[in-house]
């Protein structure tokens, strides 16, 4: 990828950036323990679809800086300053919890003129907010007390991983990398708010968005995405058959091609 000249955010925050192929700007906006390195591979088939694909390391991650104190405000003004090096308007993807600061984005009136994202971690279910908020706070408290280490085992449980498999995968290489990320998911926390869909701040989005599925995820995130589009004045959500929240890039960058070339 070829790098773009360092991007200072409105408070003074580096962030690294990237870019690859020739063509409209997609910035690309990674989820929990991710970096700009684990969006690649879209951004390769995004290029090789005709789009310059703009990947960034969001604050507290990889080669970017980060100033306390944090607010989501700051996330969003991050991302205005890589969409204004990218040409001063862009479409905007965002994977999980980045999917949901790609609409929050949206929604700030940020100049995006199309809004798509790959299984935002929301709900429909107020009954479900309790414990979602505690698993926040536990993640909080073990941040706070530098156990990153078990912060990133807390935050993994939560997704319904196994004891045995976190137990397994720790000592691997990607663990490690997820360790060193680790204070970083409590931005990731602080974005999803309460994690109910935010229908009034998606009723204010302007500009056509998608929300994508996958047919094989967890049977909560359909019903939350069917929300997200039909809260956006624009919106439409895609089931892709066989798909889990780790998606592949092969079957989900056509549909984003196809929805960033429509008119």
């Amino acid at each position: 990828m070829e790098d773009i000249s360092r991007v200072d955010s409105l408070d003074g925050t580096p962030i690294a950036c990237a870019r690859t192929g020739h063509g409209p700007a997609v910035v690309i906006v990674s989820g929990a323990l991710c970096t700009a390195a684990d969006e690649s591979a879209i951004a390769a088939r995004l290029a090789s679809h005709g789009f310059t694909a703009v990947t960034y390391d969001r604050r507290g991650r990889g080669a970017s800086g980060d100033t306390g104190p944090y607010a989501v405000a700051r996330e969003v003004e991050d991302l205005a300053a890589v969409i204004e090096a990218a040409g001063g308007s862009a479409f905007v993807y965002g994977t999980s919890s980045g999917a949901a600061l790609a609409f929050e984005a949206a929604a700030s009136g940020l100049p995006i003129t199309r809004v798509a994202g790959y299984e935002p971690p929301l709900t429909t279910d107020e009954d479900d907010t309790p414990s979602r908020l505690a698993h926040s706070a536990r993640v909080h408290a073990l941040i706070a007390a530098g156990r990153h280490d078990d912060t990133v085992a807390q935050f993994v449980s939560g997704t319904g991983v196994p004891p045995e498999v976190i137990d397994e995968m720790r000592g691997t290489e990607a663990w490690a990398s997820w360790v060193a990320l680790a204070p970083s998911i409590g931005y990731d926390f602080a974005v999803l708010g309460d994690s109910l869909v935010p229908v009034d701040r998606l009723s204010r989005i302007e500009v056509p968005l998608l929300v994508v599925t996958g047919g094989d995820t967890f049977g909560w995130m359909v019903p939350a995405a069917r929300l997200v589009a039909e809260s956006a004045p624009f919106g439409e959500h895609r089931l892709l058959a066989g798909q889990t929240h780790v998606v592949s890039p092969e079957v989900l960058v056509p549909v984003l091609a196809e929805f960033y070339a429509a008119t």
